[in-house]
């Protein structure tokens, strides 16, 4: 992950009968209206500045970061603000089943770990990632990319985002963790399922553990050069079940985010004037194209939570122990106090985004980096094989999906001039399968 600048010294004082995150002028953060984040986050600022008091699925309160400076405190101080989630005082208010409970239900992983126990879990995955070659990586992924572009080709017509964004990520995933080919689709559906934060998202959570849980003992009984195995053979000492948890962790914080960076940067490079003049060929502006997508439409919007360790006050907000922080990744992101909106920001190059949060409990190192491999190695490919392509519906006809986590279109339909390309015979180095 690229190091974060820090943002400007200063604070702001606790205001005078400020109330708690349960206020009735709270924002609700679930059903309509979350098709425009970007809207509700100008809104939620002007009406309530740098944090926000919210309310998310059946008016469960909450406190939500919107300041960069503010996120920036909250992700720098774990001791402050932590990821156990045990610390709540509102268990008891929240309802079985409810839609949120895979976000913020304690597990025994990496995600809800602390102080010396998360640095030995951390580091092991960090450890694990760093082991893969990344010339291999990116060859894995031009490969697999080109597989499911040849599935397309000579239509004409596809939805990119549907037969290409949203598949290419797991395939890459799945050959670095050695899955087997055949488990592939019906794990690509539970994964995403499991982030929908809706009423199957526990039971497709349940069913992607029970792969991993497959995964896992199959590479104790027969190690091999791929990521699950690293992790069972670590100096840290990981036990199986430990090994299970972070690789769940791993996973569904690889596919989604990832699916949806590919997806809303090809968006971006098919509607965008400035991106357009080099489709055919200029590669310059892929990597602009991906890192202005971070900080305008970054996949992952906001990240639930951290849990106060001890009454304290942030944003002028007075902040309770136990209280739940919502981290808006993209509301810091575009926070006018750091970063006004010149409408190009990231085309300069500047990284300082908090799209993979900040702190020890951001996205482990070399995460972030695996990630633009793919996402990068996907809409090269792409335009190399597909120079014409273009939008086959008006732009603004496009669909976001609503939800307030995650930014991604719920399809992205396009046309090329048909290309025929053969199909690889099973096991060929370009065969896809699934």
């Amino acid at each position: 992950m690229t190091e974060q600048q820090h943002p400007p010294a200063g604070g702001c004082p606790v205001r005078a009968g400020t109330a708690g995150p349960a206020a009735t002028d709270a924002v609700r953060l679930y059903g309509a209206g979350l098709s425009d984040p970007a809207r509700l986050y100008r809104e939620m600022r002007a009406q309530h500045g740098t944090v926000a008091p919210v309310l998310l699925d059946g008016d469960i309160p909450g406190w939500f970061v919107l300041g960069y400076r503010e996120l920036h405190q909250v992700t720098s101080n774990p001791e402050l603000f932590a990821r156990d989630s045990r610390r709540w005082h509102a268990w008891d208010t929240i309802p079985e089943g409810w839609p949120l409970l895979p976000f913020v239900g304690h597990q025994p992983s990496v995600m809800f770990a602390e102080g010396p126990e998360h640095r030995r879990r951390a580091g092991a995955i960090s450890d694990a990632l760093t082991a893969i070659d990344q010339f291999e990586l990116q060859q894995i992924c031009e490969r697999l990319a080109d597989g499911l572009i040849d599935a397309f080709a000579g239509s004409g017509e596809t939805d990119l985002m549907v037969h290409y964004a949203a598949r290419l990520p797991l395939l890459v995933i799945a050959e670095l963790f050695g899955f087997p080919h055949t488990e592939v689709p019906e794990l690509a559906a539970d994964i995403a399922a499991s982030l929908n934060a809706d009423e199957g998202a526990i039971a497709a959570h349940q069913r992607v553990a029970a792969r991993i849980r497959r995964l896992v003992k199959a590479k104790q009984a027969r190690p091999g050069a791929d990521v699950p195995s690293r992790l069972l053979a670590h100096r840290a000492g990981l036990t199986g079940e430990e090994v299970i948890t972070d690789l769940l962790v791993v996973m569904a914080a690889a596919q989604q985010p990832t699916a949806n960076w590919i997806g809303n940067t090809l968006r971006l490079m098919l509607t965008d004037d400035r991106f357009a003049v080099s489709l055919s060929g200029g590669r310059r502006s892929v990597g602009q194209a991906l890192n202005e997508v971070l900080w305008h439409d970054t996949p992952t919007q906001n990240f639930i939570g951290r849990w106060a360790v001890r009454d304290t006050q942030l944003g002028g907000r007075r902040i309770r122990t136990g209280d739940l922080l919502i981290l808006g990744l993209a509301a810091a992101n575009t926070d006018p106090q750091v970063h006004p909106d010149t409408g190009e920001a990231g085309s300069d190059g500047n990284q300082a985004h908090m799209s993979f949060s900040h702190g020890e409990h951001a996205c482990p190192y070399p995460a972030p980096e695996i990630a633009e491999v793919i996402a990068k190695a996907a809409v090269e490919v792409l335009l190399d094989r597909l120079p014409d392509v273009v939008l086959a519906v008006p732009a603004e006809d496009l669909v976001w999906h609503a939800s307030v986590w995650m930014r991604g279109l719920v399809g992205l339909p396009v046309e090329f001039t048909p290309a025929y390309t053969p199909i690889p015979a099973m096991g060929a180095p370009g065969a896809v399968y699934g």
